[in-house]
């Protein structure tokens, strides 16, 4: 019922946003400052902005700087699978320009899309030939297509990072660190010419025993059947996948407003206060980023469930009882992969340390191709965004792609 409640809501409200949206513009005028009707305006815009969407938005990625300058990209469906996408970014680079390591940004399948990692990709493309896992929103899928765990996610990196090619660099951000470690095992395992030259895991939870976080309590607290009866959803009409069980976007949403609540309501009224005053740079940036934030992406059940109880309940990879598809996942078949892992000093949700532990599982890998980087100053985000990612986390994952890329 709860997805039911919400989609009536939304469709109630539609009409209305879509009036503001319309009149909002036509009352505000260059030349009536701070006048009754600048304001009504703004305040028309700052209820337009308060809604949710469900479409992924434009990763708008159109040029990077390479090879001494501005180069053209382009987006390219390298393969389509019913739960998500392998995403090629294609540079328009010079005839004859030398081949760049191809790499595999695996991104979160969480209530937001992969255009979170946005900047990432931009910055990788510098010096890659770069893949994106562009999940598809769940509410969006029939259900004929079936089941989609945390085994599926797994196997389907697998098939990703063999579509790609032998030579392939794999790097995983924040949740699909664990998925991204045992499917890197499992390629291992089976001496797969597809198997990741290098694996890079950024602040991921390996192991949520290690300094436990706010989120790691809050997934702790309660057995998984309160998830599965207080979390879980099946997607209404008139949606493709009506019927699925899902966990709502929205609900993910409001759990993480709810814990900066204060932070959020403010960013609005100084955006009615941009809008009044005709500072219209300083309200784009608000507008542009609620823009991102409030597209919703809604995760299938099972694996929403199983990441829950099997990463943050019952800690399957870090006490060797991960399995996919009923098969052990042995982190210590990694031997010719070389591991690098990042954390962010100020991590409030994945702390130091939980990403750190897959050094000691990936007991196979030689010493000299293991790395840790501990960013100082950096909180979550930070770790894959803004300019110590750019500036100093990015160059140590670029030299650790290289020199793997150079060994036999």
């Amino acid at each position: 019922m709860l997805y039911q409640a919400y989609q009536a809501q939304a469709d109630l409200l539609s009409p209305v946003r879509l009036a503001a949206q319309f009149m909002g513009p036509a009352l505000w005028f260059e030349g009536t400052e701070r006048s009754a009707l600048r304001r009504l305006s703004a305040a028309m815009d700052v209820f337009t902005r308060l809604k949710l969407t469900h479409a992924r938005p434009a990763y708008g990625i159109a040029e990077v700087q390479a090879d001494g300058g501005p180069v053209a990209v382009r987006e390219e469906k390298a393969l389509v699978a019913p739960f998500g996408t392998l995403l090629r970014f294609v540079k328009d680079r010079s005839a004859g320009a030398p081949p760049e390591p191809p790499v595999l940004l695996a991104a979160p399948l969480s209530g937001h899309f992969a255009t979170l990692l946005r900047e990432t990709a931009r910055t990788l493309l510098r010096d890659h030939d770069v893949y994106i896992t562009d999940w598809h929103n769940a509410r969006d899928v029939p259900l004929g297509h079936g089941h989609f765990g945390l085994d599926e996610y797994t196997l389907q990196l697998i098939a990703f990072l063999r579509a790609i090619g032998s030579g392939v660099h794999l790097v995983a951000v924040c949740q699909p660190c664990v998925a991204a470690l045992a499917a890197t095992a499992l390629m291992a395992e089976d001496d797969d010419p597809a198997a990741p030259r290098s694996l890079t895991l950024m602040a991921g939870p390996v192991d949520c025993r290690v300094n436990p976080t706010q989120v790691n309590r809050l997934a702790t607290e309660r057995p998984i059947g309160w998830f599965e009866r207080n979390l879980i959803s099946r997607v209404p009409m008139p949606h493709a996948g009506f019927g699925r069980r899902v966990y709502p976007g929205f609900v993910q949403l409001a759990a993480f407003m709810s814990m900066n609540l204060e932070r959020h309501k403010e960013q609005f009224r100084r955006l009615y206060h941009h809008l009044v005053e005709g500072e219209m740079d300083q309200a784009a940036a608000i507008r542009a980023f609620y823009e991102e934030y409030f597209a919703v992406n809604d995760l299938p059940a099972e694996f929403y469930l199983e990441t829950v109880e099997r990463v943050f309940q019952t800690y399957d990879l870090p006490l060797g009882r991960l399995t996919v598809h009923g098969r052990a996942v042995d982190p210590r078949a990694i031997r010719r992969t070389a591991l690098l892992t990042v954390e962010g000093e100020r991590d409030d949700i994945c702390a130091v340390g939980q990403t750190m532990a897959a050094q000691e599982l990936c007991s196979g890998v030689r010493p000299f191709l293991k790395s840790h980087h501990l960013q100082a100053g950096v909180g979550h985000y930070g770790v894959f965004s803004g300019s110590r990612w750019n500036t100093q986390i990015y160059p140590r994952v670029r030299e650790t792609i290289r020199a793997a890329a150079e060994l036999p």
